[in-house]
């Protein structure tokens, strides 16, 4: 079961410390999780300025339980980072289609700059 996870972070003066503070475990947690196939995709959030307000993150669990299990140990939640989550289930059509070589994402990236 997929689910669309979108945290945004908290606004008061210390909310970037903390993401700062806790963001290489969320990566090294994402990049396990990944690995394991419970992790599809994720990004950050930015606001107009292209500071980090937030993440997405596409998740695929056996159920909500596990999804639930997963916050408990979560970096940017047990480190107090995003204020508010939503959750929503999806159904990812094809999303081996994501899957193409570094080089095809370097080059869409290079367009955009």
């Amino acid at each position: 079961m997929q689910f669309l996870i979108i945290g945004k972070d908290g606004k008061d003066k210390k909310a970037m410390e903390r993401r700062t503070v806790v963001r290489q475990a969320h990566l090294e947690l994402g990049d396990k999780m990944e690995q394991e196939g419970s992790r599809w995709y994720g990004c950050v959030i930015l606001d107009d300025k292209g500071t980090m307000i937030g993440s997405m993150a596409v998740m695929d669990f056996p159920s909500e339980k596990e999804l639930q299990e997963w916050f408990k140990y979560e970096p940017y939640v047990t480190g107090k980072v995003w204020k508010t989550i939503e959750v929503f289930k999806c159904s990812v059509k094809k999303p081996w289609k994501f899957n193409r070589p570094q080089s095809f994402f370097e080059s869409r990236l290079k367009l955009s700059q």
